[in-house]
């Protein structure tokens, strides 16, 4: 922060100025306090409020995560629902090989494929952008950046809740079902999905809090000002402020979609207790 070339008298303002010259439990309590008041001072390298920062951020990346949650949720159920249900058939190893090609691809080479093909050769998309105006973002900056991700990221996803699917499958209930002539649509739509949605709801939660950073590479490729890109530039810069505030903010969110996911159970299945 002082450069190079700082002397002691410089250092130790700094450090009365972070607050890194009190004890140690002076400087848990002022912790404790941003965390409480969700103000964690400014940010080193552009002197913004570093809560403006952060709630000015979320709002593009939101833009992005909410759609691209509930398109691969969606698309991934019934995917994997009906690969289930032809498991072992030419068709579902087929799926599952190409499952496996597509997550041994790098996420680079999807979004410059992407970008060469639909945005430059067809210019079905903008290369890169974002505005003031949401439904232009939504609808027009914003479909490219989750077209690839929801191509990355349903593999592994398809994988696993055909897993979650095939466990459910060989269980009684399912037998029982059979046998009392239940047609298997609606044996995979209704008795299967219903409790494989346990561990399906676990990893959707689950998943959120990591894609608001891992979409980094999207956010840095399209210009989209959103937390990932700006968690890069704050590690770049060492903005120690921005980068604290972000990991306990995503803390704070993976134990609330945590806590959510259990709500979920409950709803779910009326026998789970909630403790």
């Amino acid at each position: 922060m002082a450069g190079k070339m700082s002397n002691p008298e410089q250092i130790e303002n700094i450090r009365q100025q972070l607050g890194v010259d009190q004890p140690y439990y002076i400087q848990l309590w002022i912790f404790i306090k941003q965390i409480l008041t969700f103000d964690y001072g400014v940010s080193w390298s552009t002197g913004e409020s570093v809560s403006q920062i952060i709630s000015t951020r979320l709002g593009p990346s939101l833009t992005i995560l909410i759609p691209l949650t509930l398109l691969q949720t969606v698309i991934s159920i019934i995917l994997a629902l009906a690969v289930a249900s032809v498991r072992g058939s030419l068709t579902d190893r087929m799926v599952m090989m190409l499952c496996t090609i597509g997550m041994s691809i790098s996420i680079l080479v999807y979004i410059i494929v992407f970008q060469y093909f639909f945005a430059y050769q067809l210019g079905w998309f903008p290369v890169q952008g974002w505005s003031d105006n949401f439904n232009e973002n939504l609808f027009k900056y914003a479909l490219l950046p989750v077209l690839i991700m929801l191509v990355v990221s349903i593999a592994p996803t398809l994988r696993l809740y055909r897993s979650f699917i095939l466990d459910e499958v060989n269980q009684d209930y399912v037998r029982t079902a059979r046998a009392k002539g239940v047609s298997e649509r609606r044996v995979y739509g209704i008795h299967v999905l219903r409790n494989a949605s346990i561990p399906i709801v676990t990893d959707v939660m689950a998943t959120l809090p990591a894609l608001l950073i891992g979409a980094f590479l999207i956010e840095r490729f399209f210009g989209i000002p959103g937390i990932g890109r700006e968690v890069i530039i704050a590690v770049e810069r060492s903005d120690f402020p921005v980068i604290k505030a972000i990991t306990v903010y995503v803390a704070v969110a993976t134990m609330f979609f945590n806590l959510i996911a259990d709500l979920i159970y409950k709803l779910i299945d009326p026998r789970v207790e909630l403790k």
